[in-house]
């Protein structure tokens, strides 16, 4: 018997529910639908089109090191990939927000940051849900 890929592994592509799609990519969906508020209330464009560019670009690159990450047969591989989506995120991110402040004004870079604020918590909150149950491991007595 053989299990389905989406239970095994939650980010095999293809093989998930619609439903599950757009919960694990909310983040992504609340940049967008946000974009018609932002420009009428007249917000900082230049910082919230970099802030949610950003963000779509770099969610989207994560995503595609950490599946890199999981196919990888080396653990050391495996661990220097991980780290990479790790930390390339956090610059990354800075980058574009200061690209932001020094581009636009500092309602930019504040607009830019809210932005990225926001959608991080969003999809902190996400993958707190849709984490798979821990497996209890017994260990053995030596």
């Amino acid at each position: 018997m053989t299990t389905p890929a989406h239970v095994t592994n939650p980010g095999a592509p293809g093989d998930s529910p619609g439903w599950l799609l757009l919960a694990r990519y909310l983040d992504v969906c609340l940049v967008v639908a946000s974009a018609p508020f932002v420009l009428l209330a007249g917000m900082p464009r230049l910082g919230y089109a970099l802030g949610a560019g950003g963000w779509i670009v770099v969610r989207f690159g994560v995503e595609y090191v950490r599946r890199r990450a999981w196919s990888a047969r080396d653990t050391r591989s495996r661990t220097a990939l991980h780290l990479v989506a790790i930390l390339g995120r956090v610059w990354l991110i800075a980058l574009v927000v200061l690209t932001a402040r020094f581009a636009g004004r500092n309602a930019d870079g504040i607009m830019a940051a809210v932005v990225v604020l926001a959608a991080f918590t969003v999809e902190l909150a996400t993958s707190f849900v849709l984490r798979p149950p821990l497996v209890s491991t017994k260990r053995r007595s030596p």
